[in-house]
C-alpha cells in the first residue's frame, strides 16, 4: 500500500504544482462543503421525501446514503485503515481542516454520486445532469484539496453509482410487491 500511497501522491502534487489557483482556493472548499458529514444529500433527499411527487427520489436516495454510511464509513474506512495524503507528505498547507478519519474511500464522492445518480435514476435528465456534475466536482475537490487519493475518489464514485442503482433495484421491488398486495386485497 505504501508504493501505491507514494505514487498517487505524486498525483495529487502534480495538481497541487500545475492546477492551483487563487479562484480555486476559494472555491474548491466551499464546493467539498457540501458533502461534509453528507449535509447537503442528507437534506435533499428529506426534503424529496415530504413531497409525494418527488418521494421515489427522495427514498431511493437516503436508501443508498444509508448503504454507503454503514459500508464506507463505519465498514471500509477502520478496516483499510488508509492514511491521508497530507499525513504522508510533510509541508503540505491544507485549505480545509485536518480530517481524524481514515482516507479510504472518500465519504464525500459516495455520498454525492449516491445522490446524484439517484436523482439522475428517478428524475428528468435536466436535474440529474447538474447533479451529477456537482457530485464530479465535489470528488475533484477531495483531490484538489488534498484529502484524498486518487483510488479513494474513484472507489467513491464507483460504490456511490452502484449504491444508487442497488436501491432503485430495491425500491422497484417493494413497490411492485405492494402493488401486487394491494390488487390481491382489491379483488377479495
Amino acid at each position: 500500500m505504501d508504493a501505491l500511497n507514494h505514487f498517487e501522491a505524486q498525483i495529487l502534487l502534480f495538481i497541487r504544482e500545475n492546477l492551483t489557483s487563487p479562484f480555486l482556493d476559494f472555491v474548491m472548499p466551499k464546493i467539498t462543503f457540501l458533502a461534509d458529514h453528507g449535509w447537503f444529500w442528507i437534506a435533499l433527499a428529506a426534503a424529496l421525501l415530504v413531497f409525494r411527487k418527488t418521494r421515489k427520489t427522495g427514498c431511493v436516495m437516503a436508501m443508498a446514503l444509508i448503504m454507503g454510511l454503514i459500508t464506507a464509513n463505519i465498514t471500509l474506512k477502520p478496516l483499510v485503515g488508509r492514511i491521508r495524503p497530507y499525513d504522508l507528505l510533510e509541508g503540505i498547507e491544507l485549505l480545509v481542516e485536518r480530517l481524524h478519519d481514515f482516507s479510504f474511500p472518500s465519504g464525500h464522492t459516495i455520498a454525492s454520486f449516491e445522490g446524484a445518480t439517484a436523482i439522475a435514476l428517478t428524475c428528468k435528465k435536466r436535474y440529474g445532469i447538474p447533479a451529477l456534475v456537482l457530485a464530479s466536482l465535489i470528488a475533484i475537490s477531495r483531490l484538489y484539496l488534498f484529502v484524498h487519493y486518487p483510488t479513494d475518489v474513484i472507489v467513491g464514485c464507483v460504490l456511490g453509482i452502484a449504491f444508487a442503482f442497488l436501491s432503485r433495484f430495491i425500491y422497484k421491488k417493494i413497490e411492485t410487491k405492494v402493488k401486487e398486495n394491494k390488487a390481491l386485497k382489491e379483488a377479495q
